[in-house]
């Protein structure tokens, strides 16, 4: 008798494992979880290809945001609306500078569509939101130079991992990541943006070393948005802020007249923490 998928134990705060036998047991597993994403494992190539597209997986938007043909694992994004407005929101407040500036369409919005890697054991994956210069960054292969992710059950270095994969799998055509947790414990909204760097050995920049030179994730913005509230009124409190996104690394190129880095403001992260904090259940409010 065939094995049954079935959650491994774990806390509020780990990951939900899961072994995949079939993809009714699969479909079953993510109808009961309550969590926003989960991870697969044993799962093959060619079981990868059949479930897809597969539509009773699919039907509810779930996101495959990361498979690894080496480890044979899948993570699901099982997308709650608190986990998709981390997400939309703040990439709207972006690309809402874009339109009250006139120049949306030097920007190509791609949304969760899937990225195929060919670097060795790169895989696949999907985003929440991306995005990227048009029309340097539209057509068949190409990345976009802006991604954000999100999370609610994932834990930090979870999503740190989700993080490194982009710049990895991307061959460094990403250029800027941010990250959007809402922690329930805490009750507050993380922020992080995320570059690359170039670093080298220690030691006299030679000619090998500067061949050895690499790209290395580092965070150059950690912004933390909590909430007061009382019976009559609710206030946000914005540290680390303003959000900034730096023209040269969106566009990949130099700021034309008039143009340059895009700030989101405390004004406009009060506004996205309104729409966030309107998506956490009542029942998770202090």
């Amino acid at each position: 008798m065939a094995a049954t998928t079935s959650p491994s134990p774990s806390t509020d705060s780990d990951p939900q494992i899961v072994r995949f036998t079939n993809q009714q047991d699969l479909i079953d597993i993510i109808e009961s979880t309550t969590r926003d994403f989960l991870t697969v494992t044993h799962l093959s190539p060619d079981q990868f290809a059949e479930i897809q597209y597969e539509p009773d997986l699919r039907a509810d938007r779930l996101r495959f945001r990361r498979y690894n043909a080496a480890s044979q694992t899948l993570t699901i994004v099982v997308p709650t609306d608190l986990h998709n407005v981390l997400h939309t929101a703040l990439y709207f407040r972006y690309f809402l500078q874009l339109i009250l500036s006139g120049t949306e369409y030097s920007w190509k919005s791609r949304g969760p569509i899937t990225y195929q890697s060919d670097r060795a054991g790169g895989g696949s994956g999907e985003a929440g939101s991306t995005g990227g210069p048009r029309p340097e960054r539209v057509g068949p292969g190409s990345w976009p130079t802006l991604v954000v992710e999100s999370g609610v059950s994932e834990t930090l270095p979870e999503l740190h991992e989700v993080m490194r994969w982009w710049f990895q799998a991307s061959n460094h055509e990403v250029k800027i990541v941010l990250l959007a947790k809402y922690d329930h414990q805490q009750d507050h909204i993380l922020l992080e943006r995320w570059e690359e760097e170039s670093s080298s050995p220690p030691g006299a920049i030679t000619r090998s070393r500067a061949a050895a030179m690499v790209q290395r994730p580092v965070k150059r913005q950690s912004i933390t948005i909590t909430r007061d509230a009382t019976p009559v009124s609710v206030s946000y409190n914005v540290a680390g802020g303003p959000l900034v996104l730096g023209f040269r690394l969106l566009y990949v190129r130099d700021p034309g007249p008039h143009e340059g880095d895009f700030v989101i403001d405390t004004e406009n992260l009060e506004v996205y923490a309104e729409r966030v904090w309107g998506e956490v259940p009542i029942s998770d409010w202090d």
